[in-house]
């Protein structure tokens, strides 16, 4: 019985020493009242209060957000464009309609994915807090005493020596606050403690998830994004009459749009012309000439990875293309239409297809007023007539030929509904048609010129190609905090990883012969084989200092028969 007891004191000094190596709450903690009554609205309250605070769940709950955002990056998205997420449904039937039941149209506005979000979030909030009192806690208090038995612990080793045992535990606090251990003298020991930079990245890192998830909320919240399409020589303000396409989060206001104006200088897009990467830009670049109300006008060329910025928004580069110069004559010969007309590319090499629309000013030859529309095809590099579609061999504009399809009538304009002006709505529009009753079309070079039938005109390509660029104007706050947030999650992630919790006691007492009887261990948070090299490191340090004693002479034995 009384070794029983013993052992039990044993066991108990040890869990007393391995305690509070981490903040983590002990599993199975919560209240169990096995075969007792049921625990009711509070008890289930509290069990499942402390199993969605847990870092199991909160684990879980992160890889489910990261397995939600999939959809998100495979699936069009309304939020980002609503053109192809409806050539999506055109060329998916059957897939749309469970699409749109499932919101994979809308992955971050969708309810499941606001509901893991949420839960997330608190869930780290309901762990770190008071994971993050009990580490302030241990960083207040010292580490515990030695257990009576240190050879039980996984890496020990005991000398004996002459040193005084006073003078072996002030060796032995030198030496380990020398390595930084937080050491003290407590009994007849030394306790010593590192590695306290593992737990406070373990919550360095939750803690960072949770700025990171704030970031991005608030960023959703309060952002706007929209694109504007840009002929050289024409310009941009700022104002949400300005965007071809907007969108912004469900706080922001249109008063929040920073104040500033670009005009497009010229865009210069050179490629390579030879090798296997033909056609490969090596110059991407926009000149702006940009201004503040108020402000001198500044230059600054803008390229893919380098945004224009104005106060938190920044103006991205994304596309170009090329807007043909044509001017259009009515019967009489009067100019009734003068513009670059802006092609959108269809293909690498900058293949490009458009509408030229004439809505006002134009009389036909008896001078009733009309409309006239043009179907454009562009090349900027003509690949030679053939069968078929013309195409263009080269993004660089080397060889530009406008082919013109005309037609006249009601543009649909008048209706007051909105018109893609990159297409022709033919439904209320003839074809004009030459002298031999065939649809008129032709391909045109710069300079030169499309008669219209009958006295109705003509259409000139003129000898000047302007080049248009897509800029994306973004302003997405708190993405310092969330890059903030972002380094501070790896930092502490490593020192979670890479940074082991230990403690260390040294033992010296004087023995029954006088001889100072010297013992040191060591206990980690987990097995490692790295303790047990540490430990014999500083034994051999501390043993530098406080010598092994030499064993004592065993007495001469007279031989049997000697006294006689």
């Amino acid at each position: 019985m009384g070794k029983t007891s013993m052992n039990n004191t044993e066991d108990r000094e040890l869990g007393e020493a391995a305690s509070q190596l981490s903040t983590a709450p002990v599993e199975g903690a919560e209240d169990r009242t096995a075969g007792g009554p049921t625990l009711g609205v509070v008890g289930w309250t509290r069990w499942f209060w402390r199993q969605l605070t847990s870092m199991r769940v909160a684990l879980i709950l992160l890889f489910l957000l990261s397995l939600g955002a999939i959809p998100g990056s495979l699936i069009p998205q309304n939020s980002v464009d609503e053109m192809k997420v409806q050539a999506f449904r055109d060329r998916h039937e059957t897939l749309a309609p469970l699409y749109d039941k499932l919101q994979f149209f809308d992955v971050y506005s969708s309810v499941w994915f606001s509901a893991i979000y949420i839960l997330l979030f608190v869930s780290l909030i309901g762990c770190i807090v008071p994971r993050s009192w009990q580490f302030v806690g241990q960083l207040r208090s010292r580490p515990p005493g030695a257990p009576r038995r240190l050879d039980r612990l996984p890496a020990s080793t005991t000398w004996r020596t002459e040193a005084g045992p006073e003078e072996v535990r002030e060796a032995a606090l030198a030496l380990l606050r020398g390595r930084r251990f937080r050491a003290h003298v407590t009994g007849d020991a030394v306790a010593a403690e590192k590695g306290y930079l593992r737990e406070a990245g373990n919550l360095v890192f939750h803690v960072s998830l949770i700025v990171m998830l704030v970031a991005f909320a608030w960023g959703q919240m309060f952002k706007s994004e929209g694109g504007k399409l840009v002929v050289e020589g024409s310009g941009f303000s700022n104002t949400l009459t300005q965007y071809d396409d907007f969108k912004s989060g469900s706080l922001f206001e249109s008063d929040e749009l920073t104040p500033f104006t670009f005009t497009l200088d010229s865009f210069t897009g050179t490629y390579a012309k030879t090798g296997p990467q033909r056609g490969t830009p090596r110059t991407y670049e926009a000149a702006l000439t940009w201004s503040t109300p108020g402000g001198e006008d500044r230059k600054q060329v803008v390229e893919v990875n380098r945004p224009l910025e104005v106060d938190g928004t920044k103006v991205y580069l994304n596309g170009h293309g090329y807007a043909p110069v044509v001017t259009v004559r009515d019967g009489k010969g009067d100019v009734v239409f003068k513009d670059a007309v802006p092609l959108l590319p269809i293909d690498n090499n900058v293949t490009s297809t458009g509408a030229i629309k004439v809505m006002d000013g134009y009389r036909d030859k008896n001078g009733k007023k009309d409309q006239l529309g043009f179907q454009a095809f562009f090349v900027p590099t003509f690949a030679g007539a053939g069968e078929g579609d013309m195409f263009s061999q080269f993004p660089g504009l080397e060889f530009p030929v406008l082919a013109l399809t005309g037609y006249h009538g009601s543009l649909g304009v008048d209706a007051g509904l909105p018109q893609n002006v990159y297409q022709l709505d033919t439904r209320k529009m003839k074809q004009f048609k030459g002298a031999d009753g065939e649809v008129l079309k032709q391909r045109l070079l710069p300079g030169e010129t499309m008669q219209l039938p009958d006295g109705a005109g003509s259409i000139t390509f003129e000898k000047d190609v302007k080049e248009w660029a897509t800029f994306q104007i973004t302003r997405q706050p708190a993405t310092g905090w969330a890059l903030t947030g972002a380094v501070a999650a790896i930092g502490g992630l490593a020192a979670s990883l890479f940074v082991r919790r230990r403690r260390v006691w040294v033992r010296a007492v004087r023995g029954g012969d006088g001889v100072t009887v010297v013992e040191m261990a060591g206990l980690g948070r987990s097995e490692s084989a790295k303790l047990p090299e540490e430990l014999g490191d500083l034994a051999v340090r501390l043993n530098a200092q406080a010598p092994t004693a030499p064993e004592p002479e065993e007495p001469d034995v007279p031989a049997e028969g000697a006294q006689q």
